[in-house]
């Protein structure tokens, strides 16, 4: 990855209107998601009398993140490129995407939303619980941070591929569905056995809610080593500086 292309930002960007009005974004995304993602579960919960998950309970938790996060990216793209997950962030930062200073308003601002949003959940419920990520029966730290680093490898490599790639051309517009897509999918995949989060931010706001904090450290080194991961290869290797010597002029 050229290093030249990580920025620090400059001092003023903290304060600058574009850059809060882009956190701002971030915020209000993440709030939307989280109400929509979180709240399926407690809705589960209590058509169930707080039972045990059952495969349409999975399938109704993929589907709520899948279309909470499709609307939450389209809304904050234009805005704040709709990153709406730290992991996300990180991994603009590491290509050169988004300052170090800009990355960090992103990281307060979404993780403010996602306490935010589980705050309203429990007043609007009545005070049922905002659950935080927990691993199931039989399923160790380690496994579950290899599924978080695979399943967040997998939404940052899509985020690139579809709305950080220079050659995406008419593919950027599909780009918040893809991104959908991605994470109901790992839902499917990991969410009986850790809860597949992928995003530190949606495991905060109900860790610091319920005050939960087991095996939390997982549900932030995953996602992010798989960020990293996810960010280096295809900046490497397909948005080298070769790639884009190649690149068409007409696109963009």
């Amino acid at each position: 990855m050229p290093i030249y292309r990580i920025a620090v930002g400059t001092p003023g960007e903290a304060s600058h209107p574009d850059a809060l009005k882009a956190a701002l974004a971030e915020f209000f995304s993440m709030v939307i998601f989280v109400f929509a993602g979180e709240g399926s579960g407690m809705a589960f919960d209590k058509l169930t009398n707080s039972g045990s998950t059952t495969p349409s309970g999975l399938i109704a938790a993929a589907l709520a993140h899948a279309f909470a996060l499709f609307v939450a990216v389209s809304v904050g793209a234009n805005i704040s490129g709709g990153h709406v997950n730290p992991a996300v962030t990180f991994g603009a930062f590491l290509g050169g995407n988004i300052t170090l200073l800009r990355g960090i308003l992103y990281w307060i601002a979404q993780l403010l939303g996602s306490v935010v949003a589980c705050l309203l959940l429990k007043f609007a419920t009545g005070g049922l619980e905002t659950s935080a990520f927990a691993l199931s029966s039989g399923v160790s730290p380690w496994n579950a941070f290899v599924f978080e680093i695979v399943m967040t490898f997998g939404l940052v490599y899509t985020v690139y591929a579809t709305a950080v790639d220079p050659r995406k051309g008419n593919i950027g517009i599909v780009a918040p569905l893809a991104i959908g897509f991605i994470v109901g999918a790992n839902i499917l995949v990991g969410g009986a056995f850790d809860g597949a989060s992928m995003n530190p931010a949606v495991s905060f706001g109900p860790a610091v809610v319920s005050w939960t904090w087991t095996h939390h450290w997982v549900y932030w080194l995953g996602p992010l080593i798989g960020a990293a991961i996810a960010a280096l290869v295809y900046d490497n290797i397909f948005i080298s500086e070769n790639a884009h010597e190649q690149l068409p002029t007409a696109d963009y």
